[in-house]
């Protein structure tokens, strides 16, 4: 192909461009904060293949079996649920509670949730990742409604948005945000944003017009296009009908065994909150799958009376090394500085590190 002379010079500026940025790149890969994989263990690259969608949930509930969501607030939780496979990431408000120490999910920001739920996505590949709306984010218009889910799922990082509740106005929200192309988890029973009429954390469903509102509020968010919907503390025949009810999974959370899939707090189902905070909000229909708090506090125990002790850091964990010309050079020049102190200190850990190994009984400070 010939190229007409007057596209010569923007065909070399093109060029120049593509130049730049190849060195650009290369310099990038050269950069000692980018990680490489010979010395960073972190998650693996995505593999589309893998990843849990919408369809795969389908399928899953098609077939009978049970859909596993938890819910994680920052890149440690997200690894481990990545790497046991869980279905469904739930980045909860609750981190209001768990991570922010408030008494109820009330409190916490969309920029805090935010915060958490791009965390989230660069630690699970794997699963489905939904972000909760935090209150007052959402229910003041179906187009606040959009536009706080799109934040979610353009700067959070989240493949679908879960919202609470059953008044009308919350359906037209969940209605107009899946019109808008995002995927809603939806919310019924027990909604910890709506304590305030509720009259604190209550069950629902509990007598027959409470127990009609759980499945007609299902029925709604189902045909406003919601994916799925969790039922919050609810009776288990409640559960059982709203799950015989609907066409799309239920994910129960205090509703016993008859929804379609099951939903804990990371922190809750490893038992790792011993403050008297958690113990107030830890609700009673959570089994504990570890004592993770328990092992915390001896690790941190032990830590602490090994450097009360001056046990750690022992030799094992002082890894670096100085040669005996360089220890002997760097001896001469504290002396130049008038360090006399500091030149024996580093003399006298110098020669027991170099007669034994150890560290031991040494104290420079003598």
């Amino acid at each position: 192909m010939v190229v007409p002379t007057f596209l010569l010079p923007k065909a070399a500026a093109a060029a120049s461009s593509i130049i730049s940025r190849v060195a650009s790149l290369s310099q990038l890969r050269c950069m000692s904060n980018v990680p490489e994989n010979s010395v960073y263990g972190g998650p693996k690259p995505q593999n589309p293949n893998n990843r849990i969608t919408l369809s795969h949930l389908k399928q899953k509930h098609r077939r009978g079996e049970p859909i596993t969501v938890v819910t994680a607030y920052d890149y440690p939780s997200a690894v481990h649920l990545d790497e046991v496979g869980i279905d469904v990431c739930l980045v909860g408000d609750s981190a209001s509670m768990v991570v922010h120490g408030h008494d109820t999910t009330l409190p916490i920001t969309l920029d805090e949730m935010l915060v958490h739920c791009r965390a989230v996505s660069r630690g699970a590949k794997r699963p489905l990742l939904v972000g909760d709306l935090p209150f007052g984010t959402y229910e003041s218009s179906p187009q606040q409604a959009v536009n706080t889910a799109v934040r979610v799922l353009k700067e959070g990082g989240m493949d679908a948005i879960k919202l609470e509740g059953g008044a009308p106005s919350r359906i037209t929200a969940a209605k107009a945000i899946v019109e808008a192309g995002i995927a809603v988890m939806g919310h019924v029973g027990l909604t910890p944003q709506a304590i305030s009429v509720l009259g604190g954390f209550r069950p629902q469903g509990k007598n027959v017009a409470s127990a009609v509102k759980v499945v007609e509020t299902a029925l709604a968010l189902q045909e406003a296009g919601c994916f799925s919907v969790v039922l919050e503390c609810v009776p288990a025949p409640v559960a059982a009908a709203t799950t015989s009810a609907l066409r799309i999974p239920t994910i129960g959370i205090g509703a016993g065994p008859f929804c379609s899939g099951q939903v804990l707090v990371y922190h809750d189902l490893l038992g790792m909150l011993q403050h008297p905070h958690h113990a107030k909000v830890t609700p009673k229909f959570c089994k504990q799958y570890g004592q993770v708090g328990a092992a915390i506090n001896k690790a941190l125990l032990q830590y602490k009376e090994e450097v009360t002790s001056r046990s750690f850091p022992g030799a094992a964990h002082t890894p670096y090394k100085i040669s005996a010309t360089d220890i002997n050079g760097f001896l001469n020049e504290l002396q130049k500085m008038g360090l006399d102190e500091a030149a024996s200190a580093a003399a006298a850990v110098a020669k027991k590190t170099q007669t034994d190994g150890t560290l031991e009984g040494v104290n420079p400070a003598d």
